[in-house]
């Protein structure tokens, strides 16, 4: 194994020119960690917003801030890996080398399988824009035998974690109308696949544009976010809904809440649309109805992920695949927002 390996860091918070590429050592795992030889790692809106620091702080929205608080520069970046483990700690069984793995990012409050998260790969520790990356032996699960490509798993762990996650708060049932927003990103097409593996019938919103995607991936039905979005969301669920699985928030959760039915659930995990969000409240308590805050998901949730990956249940779609020393250009992608699916990085480690 090389001693240094190929990585692209931020520097601080700034636009794509603080993205560079390096040569760094190669990490040393500890005790319990391994060290996992990147063989795909993708995007995510938290690269963009860790990034450019849009995440505010409590009592100060526009404050530069990582996901959790300041983030330690240089960073990173890349929550998303799946790969192959390349050497292992001393507390780490020696059999776990060359296992084909995908990495849970979250960095958890606690050892539960409720735990929270409270960091995340590629944010609080460095991530996977890199050829190799080290992460707790607890954290990395076995997925040698899922049918599904490198890029496909590397797509699962924080859309696919964060819209399972959602769709768990949510106590999603079968039989159950649920509303998706933002549904052509890689959050809102897992949550439009999961949602209708669960057996709900779901109403996505997306651009007219994507919409055959949206479509394809398991939405009963489509609606244009570009044209009188309220009423086409009454005549397609003229009994409402019972379930909101929101990235979008802003002005969709203020003219949404009102469409819940008795005991129903609006689940917000992203602000895509804004997060001031003014909404009458009499619509939240004569309605029985719960606004929860879902981010990413729990250890728990996370392993439910992996046994779908390894029967190959869920199929990401990947919207296009850029080498590393391209990852300025793959965020400008992922900021044009004019793909449908997951946009990868291959670190092509030795």
């Amino acid at each position: 194994m090389s001693e240094t390996m190929r990585a692209v860091r931020i520097t601080g918070h700034g636009g794509t020119e603080v993205l560079g590429p390096v040569r760094v050592p190669v990490p040393e795992p500890r005790a319990d960690e391994v060290l996992v030889r990147v063989a795909a790692v993708a995007l995510n809106n938290t690269d963009l917003w860790t990034r450019e620091g849009a995440y505010g702080r409590p009592g100060d929205p526009d404050a530069l801030s990582g996901w959790r608080g300041p983030v330690d520069f240089p960073r990173i970046q890349g929550a998303d890996v799946a790969g192959r483990i390349a050497a292992v700690g001393a507390r780490v069984a020696g059999d776990a080398v060359g296992r084909r793995v995908v990495v849970d990012p979250a960095v958890y409050d606690s050892d539960g399988p409720d735990a929270n998260p409270v960091g995340l790969m590629g944010s609080e520790r460095d991530g996977g824009y890199a050829e190799y990356v080290t992460a707790p032996a607890g954290r990395v699960h076995d997925v040698t035998d899922s049918p599904l490509t490198d890029d496909q798993l590397a797509a699962l762990p924080t859309a696919y974690g964060t819209a399972l996650g959602m769709v768990e708060r949510a106590r999603l049932a079968k039989g159950e109308t649920a509303l998706v927003s933002g549904a052509s990103g890689g959050v809102g097409l897992a949550l439009v696949q999961i949602a209708r593996a669960r057996g709900a019938r779901v109403l996505a919103i997306s651009s007219g544009a994507k919409a055959d995607a949206v479509r394809e991936a398991g939405a009963h039905t489509v609606v244009d976010r570009g044209r009188d979005l309220g009423g086409q969301l009454r005549a397609a669920a003229p009994e409402g809904v019972d379930v909101a699985l929101d990235v979008v928030a802003g002005d969709l959760l203020a003219e949404g809440l009102p469409l819940l039915r008795e005991g129903g659930r609006w689940v917000v995990a992203g602000a895509l649309g804004g997060y001031g969000v003014a909404f009458d409240v009499r619509r939240l308590y004569l309605h029985n109805a719960q606004l929860i805050g879902s981010a990413m998901h729990t250890p728990r949730h996370f392993g439910l992920l992996m046994d779908l990956a390894r029967r190959g249940a869920l199929r990401p779609v990947i919207a296009a695949a850029f080498p590393l020393e391209q990852a300025a250009r793959a965020q400008e992608r992922l900021a044009a927002r004019s793909h449908v699916g997951k946009i990868v990085l291959h670190p092509r480690a030795a």
